[in-house]
């Protein structure tokens, strides 16, 4: 239960007090500010408090956005502060002092405010959401009272909430394809009280279905499976959008909106090689690197995002140039399609799919990808080389997590620290990339069963050690976790591919999928403030240096049968520990309280 404190009686004709209790709030009714602290204090500490001026005039919509945005500990607008848990004792401090500087008697001013701006003076962190042409206002006399609830009027608050539901910042298919209609949906559900964690579920069950489909390899399961990707690509737009529309933000929900995200176009590609070998087609190889493409595109988003996101100095000739692209209609929906972002992939896959083989959607959807991955690539080195940035402990922290180092490279990083400081401060991602090309290419230039990858695997370890020896703050170094995870999928693909038996590729495909969402979920845990995942999960499963160089033993001592056999057992114990774990780290959080994360919208 959320309470809220009304300093002074309500004006004659206000819907003040019907408005808040129609967003939850317990009404209690202070006549000075000495008895709205006694209010304060009276309110448990586990629930939301929030102090309104009884002459408040504006829309509901204002006072929702205003006073029930789970994301923050505190929040004000006009004429209404609010605090959550973690903000009480801030909002408390800031009621006592104005209490005493106003001698507790007198209400002539907003209590709100001045309570608000004691919050400013402290140096408090304080949300204020952007109204637009929402109202919120106290007026002081009834001429501007009049003019107040003629302007709220004027707005339509149910309009604006339907469109701040839709992201401002999206692709050109989800902007003009689904987000025209899907808040519509977004609107029934809530209305109906419906979750967007259901609805991500639904979205999530009806990407199953679809690969279902796919996997029967007729032409009507293809037709069938197109049109349920697009059904679950409208219910995943409607989940954020129900998020954003009646403010239901959580740490759950964010992780699981990401996770079935990935869940759900890795199954897909699952579902596309099942179906085309019962057509007698292989593509579990072209299966297995869209979605090492795709996993690596990520991987790069997230390591430079992490980089720089708190790097001071953080400027470039290049990114001014993307700016200003980036302020002409067009160029903006070029930059933004050309990426191939999720509503252009899916769209694209849906319609291969109903129409072509899979195996012309897997040559696309590589085709489009690798393209996609150059340009962006490409861009944000430029961007690094150019901008002049000094990148603190946090984001080489973040970066250290995101390599996922194993005992081998961490104890060897410890011996090569000394060594490591005496190189160039390129010396990172070049010995990253030299090691990783040394392996996948010593596997691909090999027989199966051979001695060499062993031994490429082996200097792998080295390489990882010495690239992660000092911190990584180097203006490419956010290359290295990206060029780890290419070594690491690189290797068992080009190693399932070289054993040529009947099972090998979906193995690996099961394999690299459980790893994929390990690096996953520490993106999403890095993202949510909650460190990187337990040392003792790292080390459980050998880092990313372990898993290589075990794939290569295992590739070298036993037969391609065999082989296949280990790589199905290791992606069955990997997926165990790391789901186990993860399923029982979010749950936790969400029991717990821990505050929602921002709304930081899909990848590519």
């Amino acid at each position: 239960m959320s309470t809220a404190i009304l300093t002074g009686q309500p004006v004659p004709g206000s819907s003040i007090e019907a408005d808040l209790r129609s967003l939850g709030f317990d009404l209690r009714i202070a006549t000075d500010a000495a008895e709205a602290e006694t209010l304060l204090a009276e309110v448990p500490g586990d629930e939301r408090v929030a102090l309104v001026d009884a002459r408040f005039v504006g829309h509901v919509h204002a006072l929702r956005l205003g006073l029930t945005d789970p994301r923050f500990p505190l929040a004000a607008i006009p004429g209404a502060v609010t605090a959550q848990p973690a903000g009480r004792q801030a909002l408390t401090r800031a009621m006592a002092r104005e209490n005493s500087a106003g001698g507790g008697t007198t209400l002539v001013d907003s209590l709100a405010d001045r309570v608000l701006s004691a919050l400013d003076t402290d140096g408090t962190d304080v949300h204020r959401p952007e109204l637009g042409s929402l109202v919120a206002a106290v007026p002081v006399d009834p001429q501007a009272r009049n003019e107040a609830r003629q302007a709220v009027a004027d707005v339509d608050d149910e309009a604006v909430r339907l469109k701040s539901a839709v992201k401002s910042r999206d692709g050109f298919f989800t902007t003009y394809c689904i987000s025209p209609y899907s808040r519509y949906i977004a609107r029934w559900c809530a209305r109906r009280g419906l979750t967007p964690n259901q609805v991500t579920t639904a979205s999530l069950l009806t990407a199953l279905i679809a690969a279902a489909c796919a996997a029967t390899g007729t032409r009507g399961g293809f037709v069938a499976a197109g049109v349920l990707l697009i059904a679950s690509f409208v219910l995943d737009c409607t989940d954020g959008q129900l998020a954003r529309y009646s403010l239901q933000y959580s740490t759950l929900g964010a992780w699981l909106d990401a996770t079935f995200d990935r869940a759900k176009e890795y199954a897909y590609y699952a579902g596309l090689a099942l179906g085309a070998a019962r057509g007698g087609d292989d593509v579990w190889a072209l299966a297995l690197g869209a979605m090492v493409l795709q996993t690596c595109r990520h991987v790069v988003d997230f390591s430079f995002n992490e980089a720089n996101h708190d790097a001071t100095a953080n400027t470039s000739p290049t990114a001014a140039l993307s700016d200003k692209l980036d302020s002409v209609g067009w160029t903006v929906w070029v930059r933004r399609m050309i990426v191939l972002p999720i509503g252009e992939r899916w769209a694209m896959i849906a319609v291969l799919t109903a129409v072509t083989t899979p195996r012309i959607t897997f040559y696309a959807l590589l085709i489009g990808c690798a393209f996609a991955a150059t340009y962006t690539t490409a861009g944000r080195v430029l961007r690094s080389l150019t901008r002049r940035a000094r990148r603190t402990d946090r984001a080489a922290g973040a970066l250290a997590d995101l390599a996922d180092n194993g005992p081998l490279a961490q104890g060897l990083a410890e011996a090569l620290k000394g060594a490591a400081r005496k190189l160039p401060g390129f010396t990172a991602p070049v010995v990253a990339l030299l090691g990783g090309l040394a392996v996948v290419l010593t596997a691909a230039l090999t027989d199966f069963g051979g001695p060499w990858p062993i031994v490429a695997a082996l200097a792998y370890v080295l390489t990882s050690g010495l690239a992660v020896a000092r911190p990584l703050k180097g203006a490419l170094d956010w290359l290295v976790p990206p060029f780890l995870r290419a070594a690491e999928y690189g290797t068992v693909l080009v190693l399932a591919a070289k054993a040529d038996v009947h099972g090998a590729l979906p193995a690996a495909f099961g394999l690299v999928a459980a790893v994929a969402y390990h690096h996953y979920d520490t993106v999403y845990r890095i993202r949510g403030d909650a460190g990187a995942p337990p040392a003792w999960l790292v080390r459980s499963i050998g880092g990313h240096e372990g898993r290589t160089l075990l794939v290569t033993v295992l590739a070298a001592l036993l037969t391609a049968s065999q082989f296949t056999v280990a790589l199905t057992a290791l992606a069955v114990a990997v997926a165990l520990v790391v789901l186990v774990e993860s399923i029982r780290f979010w749950v936790a959080a969400h029991q717990g309280g821990a505050p929602a994360v921002h709304d930081e919208g899909e990848t590519a």
